[in-house]
């Protein structure tokens, strides 16, 4: 896969990933002390961290749930696997991975799964 490419979704998802914690920050007052007492550079790490049980209390499921694909994309990329389907392994398109740079699957296992879930 082009380096450019995944260097552009690596940041675009690390930006989401901080967009997150920055609404929950602002939403929640409980989750801006626990915040305000980290180090900065720690920040980024917050979500995949379990530093208190307060942080996945005040979570939205949809937040949570988009924070957990975010990580799992972030996973991928460190392991040289994004863009690649969790399910068949084909090349994700660059254009789904620009609409949606968490996607974890192609279109076609992705349909079938909403199907499935239907």
């Amino acid at each position: 896969m082009d380096q450019e490419l995944v260097a552009r979704m690596e940041k675009s998802l690390t930006d989401l990933k901080m967009e997150i914690i920055a609404n929950l920050v602002s939403s929640n007052e409980e989750f801006k002390e626990i915040v305000e007492g980290m180090d900065p550079k720690d920040l980024a790490d917050i979500a995949s961290d379990d530093i208190d049980r307060k942080m996945i209390e005040a979570l939205g499921s949809q937040e949570l749930k988009r924070l957990k694909v975010i990580d799992s994309a972030l996973t991928r990329i460190q392991q040289g696997k994004y863009g690649l389907c969790v399910k068949c392994g084909k090349r994700i398109p660059q254009d789904r991975l620009e609409a949606i740079p968490y996607a974890l699957m192609c279109i076609e296992c992705k349909t079938a799964e909403e199907r499935r879930n239907r």
